[in-house]
């Protein structure tokens, strides 16, 4: 359910004792009013943003900078492919973020950061200095070789990209092939692409009525790396062609093939619809500001504050904690994140034991849908998140009439 309630959110991650950070409380840390500066109003971000204000209310001033003036939320986007939903069921404005919270909301993007004097500038020359940086960009793509996505649609990041997969899935023929590849883990959202395919598979056979279409999965992972009985199962019933240990190696946009190893073979496949999802890394503004270590951004888990950079936080898919890269722990770490901003600038210290949840609901038919939720902790010797506590659920007509209901709360969570 949304914790429309700093309490709820205390109780449901365990942290009961946190010390209250009342507006009163926050004006006397200084004459000035901090400024909190957020880039990206996805999941994390948007949440981080209004949580800011629920708790500190007018002794900060928070500003999101995010490009569109409209997000299309990936979760649910596979239900577009095949029907169920449009992009527009799944968009969301700001208008709850400026008039209920008084957010500042403005739509560029950032060309620059300047961590030495806490500033940033965006793609209109404008400048803007910042007390606190919380950078919740989302990922980038690390593709095999340059080819044209608008011929090999990624459907990775909603709006555009999944409303062309589908236009390029609905021109299909009977007999023809649809071929996806799953980049190694981790990636957004660990679950999508096996969801993806049990998706389409169910949609050309079910509801176009093909009967002599093949989907074929080409996982770059050794195996189905989430709810593995479940989607063994569904990729059974629904004919799925599933090939783990596939390395890609070349996109061939103008031919529609993709090039791969598997166990030392190198093989080539043609398809009608080509679905590429290429590795992922961290958001190009993370690595541009040097906050990261290999493909990933190093954080303090306490904090989400960067390692290597004090006053910079990063939430969501270009965090390097080891969890999920998902919009609903997300969500989790940016109301840990932003309790953290806030008991930073009152100098009180950090929760030592947060807890961050990661749940979702994968339909794997139109008709069906399974359920994970994991649970992680902060492990004090380890300095680091670790699971403690796992569930799932498998296909069934029930989980997917509870699946609209558990993101229409993250939605409302997020974005009312």
């Amino acid at each position: 359910m949304p914790m429309h309630s700093r309490r709820n959110f205390m109780k449901l991650m365990g942290l009961g004792s946190l010390v209250s950070l009342t507006p009163s409380l926050l004006n006397g840390a200084g004459n000035t009013t901090p400024h909190i500066v957020i880039i990206g109003g996805g999941f994390s971000g948007a949440t981080c943003a209004k949580y800011l204000k629920m708790w500190g209310g007018s002794s900060i001033n928070v500003t999101v900078i995010e490009s569109n003036a409209t997000y299309v939320s990936p979760i649910l986007s596979n239900l577009v492919l095949n029907g169920q939903k449009t992009t527009a069921d799944l968009s969301f404005t700001y208008g709850a973020s400026s008039s209920k919270y008084g957010i500042t909301m403005l739509h560029h993007t950032v060309s620059a950061i300047d961590t030495t004097n806490k500033s940033l500038t965006l793609s209109n020359s404008q400048t803007l200095s910042y007390d606190k940086l919380v950078l919740a960009a989302g990922i980038d793509f690390e593709p095999v070789n340059a080819y044209d996505y608008n011929s090999v649609p990624h459907a990775w990041q909603s709006g555009a990209q999944i409303n062309l997969l589908k236009s390029h899935i609905d021109a299909m023929a009977d007999g023809d092939t649809f071929v996806m590849s799953i980049p190694p883990s981790p990636y957004r959202c660990p679950p999508g692409p096996y969801e993806r395919a049990c998706v389409v598979a169910d949609y050309l056979k079910n509801t176009k009525g093909y009967r002599n279409c093949k989907v074929i999965v080409l996982d770059a992972n050794p195996k189905i790396i989430v709810e593995e009985a479940t989607f063994s199962a569904a990729f059974t019933k629904h004919g799925v062609d599933y090939r783990a240990g596939c390395d890609i190696t070349a996109v061939n946009d103008a031919q529609k093939s993709v090039s791969y190893t598997q166990g030392g073979a190198s093989q080539t496949q043609t398809a009608k619809v080509l679905n590429i999802i290429p590795k992922q890394k961290a958001a190009p503004i993370v690595f541009s500001a040097g906050l990261v270590s290999g493909s990933w951004a190093p954080v303090n888990p306490l904090s989400y504050e960067s390692t290597l950079m004090n006053d910079v936080y990063i939430i969501g898919d270009s965090q390097g904690t080891g969890q999920p890269k998902a919009g609903h722990i997300g969500n989790s770490e940016a109301k840990i994140c932003a309790d953290a901003i806030l008991r930073n600038l009152n100098n009180v210290a950090l929760y030592a034991a947060p807890k961050t949840n990661s749940a979702c609901y994968s339909p794997t038919s139109k008709t069906e849908a399974s359920w994970l939720s994991a649970v992680y902790r902060y492990d004090s010797a380890t300095q680091s998140m670790v699971l403690a506590h796992k569930e799932s659920g498998p296909s069934s007509t029930q989980n997917y009439k509870q699946m609209f209901l558990w993101s229409e709360n993250l939605f409302a969570d997020t974005f009312a």
